[in-house]
Formats: C-alpha cells, sequence, structure tokens
C-alpha cells in the first residue's frame, strides 16, 4: 500500500521560497551575507557569543572536537542509543570512542553509567538532548569535563527556561530536512568562547591562509542560510504545533498498555519525535502501520554497541526492543492525526 502519511515531513511554506528565491536571484548564492546573518540569528536565540554555520551536524560536531584539542589517546563519551554520525566523528578525529548506556524513560544519557566510565583519558563528552527533550545538563557539566551538546533533535528546547544550546563547551545543530527546522542540509556551532569559535572559522575552510594546516570544505551557502532564516523565524510555531499533537496524542494514548513520553516541569520538551513503548513485537506493529498508510519508524535504527558488537548495555537494548516514533510534525493534517490516533488504539491497544 502507498504509504500516504510519512514519518517525517518538512515545514516549507511560500515564504521560505520568497527567501531562497531572492538569493538565487541576486547571483551571490556560496558562503557570504545571508550565513553571517543566520548565524548572527542563531546566536541572539541561543543566547551565546557566536555561531559558525556548517555544511552538515556531522560537520559541526568534528570541527568541535578538533576545536577542542580532542585526538589519538583521548577518550570521548557519548550514549549508545543515537546514529552513528557521533561515533563517525569521534573516529575522524583518531579518539576513542567510549559508549554510555541510556535512561529507559528519557531516551537520554544516563549520568550514573557515565560517571562510572570516566577515566584519566576523558577528553569531552557528547551529550545529545534525545527526540527533542532536554538531558540532565547542570548534572554532566558540573564534572569539569567539556560538553558538547548535541541539539540536531532540540532546537527550541529549553532547560530550566534556558535553551539547550547555550550551557555546553560548544554546541552542534542539525538542519538536516527531517530535523525541527531545516536548510536541507546544513549545521552550526554555538559557544560562549570566541577563542573555540575562532578555531572552528578557520577550520571551515582552506582557501587564502597564510599558514598551512588541514582545514576542511565545511561551508553552508546563502541558499540554505535563506531557508534557515525564514524557518528560524517560524521555528516558535513550529513547537507550539508539534507540543499541541503530542498532547493530543497523549490525551488518546493514556488508556492503553504503552508508555508514553516522558514530561518535566523543569525542561521543554519540542517533541522532535514522540516516542511510545510497547510490548508488542516491533516489527509486526511497523508493518500493520505500513498496511495502513503510515510509516512509523524505530527511534533509532541500530544502537552503536550493536553495530561494533559490543555488550552491557541493557537499558538501551530494552528500548531497542520495544520503542517506536510515531509521525509528528507541524504539517500533519488534522485528518491524518485522526487516522494515526486511531490506528494506535487498534495496533497497539
Amino acid at each position: 500500500m502507498t504509504l500516504t502519511i510519512p514519518h517525517s515531513r518538512p515545514t516549507i511554506e511560500e515564504k521560505d521560497a520568497e527567501f531562497v528565491s531572492q538569493v538565487l536571484l541576486s547571483g551571490h548564492i556560496a558562503q557570504g551575507e545571508r550565513v553571517a546573518e543566520f548565524e548572527k540569528q542563531m546566536a541572539r536565540f541561543l543566547g551565546v557569543k557566536g555561531c559558525v554555520a556548517t555544511s552538515s551536524g556531522t560537520a559541526a560536531l568534528h570541527l568541535s572536537l578538533i576545536a577542542l584539542g580532542v585526538g589519538e589517546g583521548d577518550q570521548v563519551l557519548f550514549p549508545t542509543y543515537v546514529c552513528a554520525a557521533l561515533l563517525n566523528a569521534v573516529n575522524y578525529v583518531g579518539a576513542t570512542p567510549v559508549l554510555v548506556d541510556i535512561n529507559p524513560r528519557s531516551f537520554n544519557l544516563d549520568v550514573c553509567d557515565l560517571k562510572a566510565k570516566l577515566t584519566p583519558k576523558t577528553r569531552a563528552i557528547i551529550l545529545p538532548h534525545m527526540f527533542g527533550l532536554p538531558a540532565d545538563i547542570d548534572e554532566i557539566i558540573a564534572l569539569g569535563i567539556p560538553v558538547i551538546e548535541d541539539c540536531a533533535q532540540a532546537v527550541g528546547a529549553t532547560f530550566r527556561t534556558r535553551p539547550v544550546g547555550s550551557f555546553g563547551t560548544l554546541s552542534v545543530f542539525s538542519f538536516y530536512a527531517t530535523k525541527v527546522m531545516t536548510t536541507g542540509e546544513g549545521g552550526m556551532v554555538a559557544s560562549q568562547s570566541e577563542e573555540l569559535l575562532e578555531n572552528v572559522r578557520d577550520l571551515r575552510e582552506y582557501d587564502e591562509k597564510d599558514h598551512y594546516r588541514l582545514r576542511f570544505n565545511y561551508k553552508m551557502t546563502d541558499l540554505q542560510a535563506a531557508l534557515g532564516l525564514s524557518q528560524l523565524a517560524r521555528l516558535a510555531d513550529f513547537i507550539r504545533r508539534r507540543r499541541k499533537i503530542a498532547s493530543l496524542y497523549s490525551d488518546s494514548f493514556k488508556a492503553l498498555p504503552i508508555g508514553l513520553p516522558q514530561e518535566s516541569e523543569d525542561r521543554k520538551h519540542i517533541f522532535f519525535r514522540y516516542i511510545v513503548k510497547t510490548k508488542k513485537p516491533l516489527a509486526a506493529s511497523l508493518k500493520a502501520f505500513e498496511e495502513r498508510g503510515i510509516c512509523c519508524r524505530r527511534p533509532v535504527y541500530k544502537p552503536l554497541h550493536r553495530l561494533l558488537g559490543l555488550g552491557g548495555f541493557p537499558c538501551a537494548e530494552e528500548v531497542t526492543d520495544s520503542a517506536l516514533s510515531l509521525p509528528i510534525y507541524p504539517s500533519l493534517k488534522e485528518e491524518e492525526i485522526e487516522k494515526i490516533i486511531e490506528a494506535v488504539q487498534e495496533i497497539l491497544g
């Protein structure tokens, strides 16, 4: 059956096309004034000293690790229940990845397991705010180890009224097509440190330099930045819509024998994903949704410890076998929401 409701869909409107068209017709489409303005607006939104736009979230993370001086012999800790981009970035710089288990309710990094795995070689912690819910950032920063906040799924979320991305030594964002706001492909590094930001800027591009070191072609284009500026202006509306849909889901599912997303008074969940946990076989459930024209997914296709053939991550194992991600995005129509609710009640009830 043709999938009528995709798992993700970018929220693109006429205003976005107008912003991009203006840049296209200007004749300057590479990195330029629009990128600089996007960096400025993101820094203002986050309340940080500056931002550096990049070609992707992975590029942002790669440059952040280099800027911190992370390299061979260093250990970088991050959760196993994430996509491979984090593992790739750590491998790019030659450091040793150390995987950490997760909290099975929030899906974020488990602080107790993190503390147990710290060693004198620990050089940095990558802390994702999974699916739009801020992690326990205060406890982790208190450890005194450089923290890279991974806000790829959480732009606009807050922890104790402060935006995520304003706490870490460095923070990274992704603006891929399926993210909360999009530039098609693209990323951003944010920091309160002018020194780190300048290092990232220097690493981002290699041309017209007075001395040589290994640098990269990780620039964002003005075309992408124009779309980013248009999307950023509507981010609050995007989040309100996501939270409204999440509330409709939770009210409709509260009587079902499934686990619902966790919320907490000290942090604002933006519901990049709406994750439920079920005791029913995932493969069969996913197929049942597909037969109804609804695309649901495993929130993380395969956790990193499984990719690497490692054991010892019981909470991530439990979540991998029980978590299912439902469609949630601002452009969902009311009849699509009703269809999803009805399907969940029938399939997971």
